[in-house]
């Protein structure tokens, strides 16, 4: 099975939720600035109710491209979290700097 090296009781904590998966790409010269956003972002994202984790990567092959993570306790958490005073305040400074911003929603099945 997919999931033997993976501790039933770890399995079902992390498998249970909705998860957003979010790809950016950031405008040529502004790397930094989108990096910093979510440096600022994370922990505050993190100390929601609605959230488990909050996981922002950057390839280390091309700078510009950001994946970040999110898996909320419900989608409700996610709408929460489209509410709160930190994301509205990243998201108008975030949007200018990006070529791209895909969120992709998904739900358990295993």
């Amino acid at each position: 099975m997919l999931t033997n090296w993976i501790a039933a009781e770890s399995l079902a904590a992390l498998n249970e939720g909705f998860v957003v998966a979010i790809m950016l790409e950031a405008n040529d010269g502004d790397i930094d600035k989108v990096v910093e956003i979510q440096r600022w972002l994370a922990p505050l994202s993190m100390a929601e109710p609605g959230m488990k984790l909050f996981l922002p990567y950057q390839s280390p092959t091309n700078p510009a491209l950001f994946f970040v993570f999110e898996l909320y306790v419900d989608e409700a958490g996610w709408a929460a979290h489209q509410e709160t005073e930190h994301f509205k305040k990243a998201i108008p400074q975030l949007l200018p700097l990006l070529k791209r911003r895909e969120r992709i929603p998904f739900v358990p099945f295993l």
